[in-house]
């Protein structure tokens, strides 16, 4: 077809949204009275509020959520900020928070940071201009001023998968446990020189994760100095974990590592599928840990181990609580910790 033959349709003009004043007048009603009929209907004679509902049906007329927040002087939304939402360990963290809020009645607003201070701190402003009812936040950084600052201000702030070690409320697990069941695991199995394909240590998760390592390797008797290699991530994504995985087997043969600990299953799936590309076995040439148990962990070509965390009930709890807190309600705890499992599966165990 060439260009002179297409044609294009004019655009549709905008339809204009009914109002409650165009329900009023379609019912022959005053705008009062369909106020009623939204908000109290047990104020309006059946007769009136058939006629009502009758415009409502025709117009195809919906509330306006903020207006009825104006009116109510509550919000029925809650914001959530995670370092990235494409990451099915944050996946089924919000579902877990959708899970909660939505038996309340309540919306969830969902943004990523991407491992950047700024666009956590651009969300959270969004949020409080929204006038949510409370933030849920994994942090991008050890930095907390914004958060409290927010608090401050009359906002609920709740910490998800981190602690708040700085009296913020939190959900979080144990990542220096977490981190050190994997390594223990692959020192029993006799390797004593092991990758860690970790992020940026400003973030929290990433710093404890090093922190639970190197605590292993002192555990076994041996300098954690000598068994790691530290191999810093921009990003904790598979992209990110093939180039390291690259980088390692650029290393010579001598002194390549050869097991890897992944911050998280994403990186992991990068290094993995790496391997197994560049016809290196796993896990007699190389073994490979993760981090989350992701629902495919189990399901890759080699089945990955890793640790295990609750993370449907991480943003549960987390969601809880924040509504425990905004409703001043002073009952049960407001640190909250959950301890990880090590699962074994072939990746790093080739009995598994």
């Amino acid at each position: 077809m060439t260009a002179d033959s297409v044609t294009t349709a004019a655009p549709t003009p905008a339809r204009h949204r009914p109002s409650v004043m165009d329900v009023a007048r379609l019912a022959r009603v005053s705008v009062g009275t369909v106020s009623n009929v939204l908000n109290r209907p047990e104020r309006v004679s059946p007769r009136t509020r058939s006629r009502v509902e009758s415009a409502i049906a025709e117009l195809e007329f919906v509330p306006s959520e903020s207006a009825r927040q104006l009116r109510a002087g509550r919000a029925r939304s809650v914001g959530a900020i995670v370092l990235d939402v494409g990451n099915p360990f944050f996946t089924a963290l919000t579902r877990g928070v959708e899970d909660r809020i939505g038996a309340d009645g309540l919306a969830l607003l969902v943004s990523s940071s991407d491992d950047d201070p700024e666009r956590e701190n651009r969300a959270l402003q969004l949020y409080e201009q929204h006038g949510v009812r409370g933030v849920l936040v994994t942090p991008a950084s050890a930095e907390r001023a914004d958060l409290h600052a927010l608090r401050a201000r009359g906002t609920t702030v709740v910490l998800m998968d981190v602690d708040g070690e700085d009296e913020l409320p939190s959900v979080s697990v144990d990542d220096v446990l977490g981190a050190s069941l994997p390594v223990a695991h692959l020192l029993e199995l006799g390797h004593r020189r092991i990758a860690l394909f970790n992020g940026p240590l400003t973030i929290h998760q990433c710093a404890d994760r090093l922190a639970g390592a190197r605590l292993a390797v002192v555990n076994a008797g041996l300098d954690p100095d000598e068994v790691l290699v530290e191999m810093p991530l921009p990003s904790l994504n598979a992209e990110h974990g093939t180039l390291a995985a690259e980088r390692l087997l650029a290393l010579p043969e001598s002194t390549r590592p050869t097991a890897i600990f992944c911050v998280n299953d994403l990186v992991a799936l990068g290094a993995l599928s790496t391997l197994v590309r560049a016809g290196v076995p796993v896990p007699d040439g190389v073994a490979v840990v993760g981090y989350d148990d992701v629902p495919w962990a189990a399901m890759l070509v080699v089945p990955l181990t890793t640790v295990r965390q609750p993370t449907h009930e991480i943003g549960w709890t987390a969601a809880d609580l924040l509504l425990r807190l905004d409703g001043e309600d002073a009952v049960g705890p407001t640190r909250v910790r959950f301890a990880p499992e090590l699962v074994v599966r072939r990746s790093s165990d080739p009995g598994a």
